[in-house]
């Protein structure tokens, strides 16, 4: 994994401006690892992962069985890839990671809440939309694209491909919208991402991290804010909407304290 680290908002703007195309992921410590909620859950709870699979699979079928009591649309379900989003959107432990296409998005979620190094985890989706595992060339994007009825099954659930597909749902929701969002979904759940990662070839940096110091937190999140990335916009949602107002906290803008009825802020 390529790193590195930065030390001012404008170095972030800059850099990434150079990665046109790639994906990014926000992490708010720059210590965690790039696994998804599911592996994290697992880790945490059921040690050792011999089960894992069976565990994902009884997860999946019981969200099915009773997710359409309060679905308008019960064939959300159908699609694999669909339905795992719907689950992570909802809080559900999956093994999908959520990226987005907006560098500003990732920074947003990696500093908002952080009081120490925070990392934005860049994905080379460029090459890896053409890249296959060293020594597997058949397994193609198109051939284990999740979205096709049987191909979650037979390339992921098995735990035993150290693969990855990056992409969205053929249907997309409001945040995943409002997120520029896609996903990433590993092969196994028992190894991070760049792990995974290390299992492909290529001449050209797959994934690079970014340290991000505290110290631009405030000019970064006020750069965020004129550029209308809140809670607010990112989940567009009374739920949303009052996430937003932590940071309303700390803004105090030219004449506020002078107005605390806060007209016109």
């Amino acid at each position: 994994m390529n790193l590195i680290r930065i030390s001012s908002w404008n170095e972030f703007v800059a850099l990434t401006s150079t990665l046109d195309g790639w994906a990014f992921r926000g992490h708010q410590d720059a210590q965690w690892q790039l696994l998804g909620s599911l592996s994290r859950h697992l880790n945490d709870f059921v040690p050792g992962p011999a089960s894992w699979r069976a565990r994902e699979e009884r997860a999946i079928r019981i969200f099915r069985r009773k997710a359409h009591n309060y679905l308008s649309d019960a064939s959300v379900l159908d699609e694999d890839l669909r339905c795992l989003a719907l689950m992570q959107h909802h809080g559900a432990p999956t093994r999908l990671l959520d990226f987005t296409k907006s560098p500003f998005v990732a920074a947003f979620f990696a500093l908002e809440k952080t009081v120490t190094d925070s990392a934005v985890f860049a994905l080379n989706t460029p090459v890896l939309w053409n890249a296959t595992p060293i020594g597997r060339p058949e397994l193609t994007r198109d051939e284990i694209d999740p979205r096709l009825k049987g191909n979650f099954e037979r390339h992921f659930m098995k735990n035993n491909r150290e693969i990855i597909w990056i992409g969205e749902p053929t249907q997309m929701d409001k945040r995943l919208v409002a997120q520029s969002g896609t996903f990433v979904m590993p092969g196994v759940i028992d190894k991070p991402l760049d792990e995974i990662l290390s299992h492909y070839a290529s001449d050209r940096d797959l994934i690079t991290k970014i340290i991000l110091p505290p110290s631009i937190r405030q000019e970064a999140m006020r750069a965020l804010y004129r550029m209308n990335i809140t809670n607010a916009t990112l989940f567009p949602d009374l739920d949303g909407l009052a996430r937003s107002v932590a940071f309303e906290l700390e803004i105090i803008w030219p004449g506020l304290i002078d107005d605390p009825a806060g007209a016109g802020y």
